[in-house]
């Protein structure tokens, strides 16, 4: 089903444990983040976090189509470039709801079975580069769908969050279009992990580190 298999990646009822994770919304509202600015912080982590994701989710996709299939050096440049712990925990355990995933559509598939031998654990783009393959997603429909989580996840928490109308979020999405294009052409251009974008976005980042000492929270992150 090759129609389909983009629009399930993009499905924020994926079971893989998204529901879990705001994109940093929440730590950004304990911060003080208030509605309206919700836009600008969507086109900050497409011009930053976003590409970084969809571009080691591409080199994760390409990576599965090689003999042997080796994740190791996404999965090093990705971490590298993930500084603070709680986000590492938290694409951590994402990832782990992909790999599970993957493991129950195509257990056998080489590329379910390399995320396996990588420790501590897959990280969630390098999950999904694997679900990919093995649902036969091309390039820049993965990069889509990986660049539109990112806006769905942040909208669908707004509703918890800073509850208003719900057709906000739609239109909050649809005027993001051009950064999400532009994350999608950019993310699609890195050839190797040394290429993996290094960015960003450096408040959300510290939010994370004061989010993670929170007793009471909605989201892992």
């Amino acid at each position: 089903m090759p129609g389909l298999a983009p629009l399930l990646l993009g499905d924020g009822r994926l079971p893989v444990g998204a529901y879990t994770y705001s994109a940093g919304l929440e730590p950004s509202v304990a911060a003080g983040l208030t509605r309206d600015r919700i836009p600008a912080l969507l086109r900050a982590r497409l011009r930053t976090a976003a590409v970084t994701e969809a571009a080691a989710t591409v080199l994760a996709l390409r990576a599965a189509g090689r003999n042997p299939v080796d994740y190791g050096p996404v999965q090093r440049a990705l971490a590298a470039r993930t500084p603070a712990a709680p986000l590492r925990d938290a694409s951590a355990a994402l990832g782990r709801g992909v790999h599970r995933l993957a493991r129950r559509l195509a257990p056998e598939h080489p590329a379910v079975t390399a995320l396996s031998t990588i420790r501590p654990r897959p990280l969630r783009p390098v999950a999904l580069g694997a679900l990919g393959a093995v649902m036969n997603v091309s390039e820049e429909d993965l990069a889509h769908a990986v660049v539109y989580d990112e806006l769905q996840t942040v909208t669908s928490a707004a509703l918890k969050l800073l509850p208003g109308d719900p057709l906000d979020t739609v239109a909050w999405i649809l005027a993001a279009e051009p950064d999400a294009t532009a994350a999608v052409q950019e993310a699609l251009a890195v050839r190797t992990p040394a290429e993996l974008p290094a960015r960003t976005p450096l408040l959300t980042e510290q939010w994370a580190l004061q989010h993670a000492r929170q007793e009471r929270r909605l989201f892992h992150a």
